[in-house]
């Protein structure tokens, strides 16, 4: 069984005492591809580290968080363009719109969200969305910037079952993680609704451990759980679900 972490942020300093067991366990668990999302600058060496340490499991990608979209965003957003022309990355992400955290900052998130969808179409990557408070917000940059040549994920998912047919309209794949475990995460009332053809797994470890782990550190490995609930809720082996959505993820990465 093969599966695939379409986002986790494993360069958190939350792995800095143990990152190495941490793989390993994940390893052993059948994660063996893991795609790495970008938050600003400040972390662009420990995600290069990361993939020098264990080049055949880490896919990389650039880009500009939207709580990171401060006053400095344009010199951050230079950033991601120099990396771009330096190397070849899997995806521009994660991008889009938290007014969770800060509306102050939503002209310049929305500036910066078009910017790198832009980006994208010329280098003809996927894009990983992250969209917290902000589902209108989003679905009208997407709509306005809507192409063939626009495609990704959408990360986190934790919408409703309107918001989800919306999102695929877009060329989106919903990122399922630890939320569908969860007993007020509400996903997992309509999920199975959805064609397993739209869906990646995800665990945005260190965030959003599932069940039992909620509270904790989350990490790669424990994307069973994903794996059991999801299994679970369609009513396919857990064998299935790993396919599937590894076969989905290379039709967003490419490989």
């Amino acid at each position: 069984m093969i599966i695939t972490d379409t986002h986790t942020h494993l360069y958190s300093d939350a792995f800095d005492d143990d990152r190495v067991e941490m793989v390993n366990r994940a390893l052993e668990a059948g994660v063996t591809r893991f795609f790495i999302p970008a938050i600003d600058s400040s972390y662009t060496n420990a995600m290069l580290q990361l993939e020098k340490d264990f080049p055949q499991y880490m896919f990389l990608m650039t880009g500009l968080h939207p709580t990171s979209v401060k006053e400095n965003y344009k010199e951050e957003l230079n950033h991601v363009e120099d990396l771009l022309s330096q190397r070849k990355f899997c995806a521009i992400g994660e991008i889009g719109i938290d007014l969770y955290w800060d509306k102050s900052t939503s002209d310049i998130q929305i500036e910066a969200f078009r910017h790198q969808i832009n980006l994208a179409k010329q280098y003809q990557l996927p894009i990983v969305i992250h969209c917290r408070d902000a589902f209108d917000e989003v679905f009208k940059v997407l709509e306005e910037e809507k192409s063939d040549d626009l495609f990704g994920i959408f990360h986190c998912f934790t919408g409703t079952l309107e918001q989800a047919e919306k999102a695929i309209s877009y060329n989106m794949k919903l990122g399922i993680g630890g939320v569908v475990t969860f007993k007020n995460g509400k996903i997992d009332q309509f999920i199975n609704q959805i064609d397993m053809k739209h869906i990646v797994l995800e665990t945005d470890s260190p965030y959003l451990a599932p069940k039992p782990y909620r509270g904790k550190r989350n990490e790669s490995a424990h994307i069973y759980k994903v794996v059991e609930k999801l299994s679970e809720l369609y009513g396919i082996s857990e064998d299935e679900v790993a396919r599937i959505t590894t076969e989905n993820s290379k039709t967003i990465f490419g490989f």
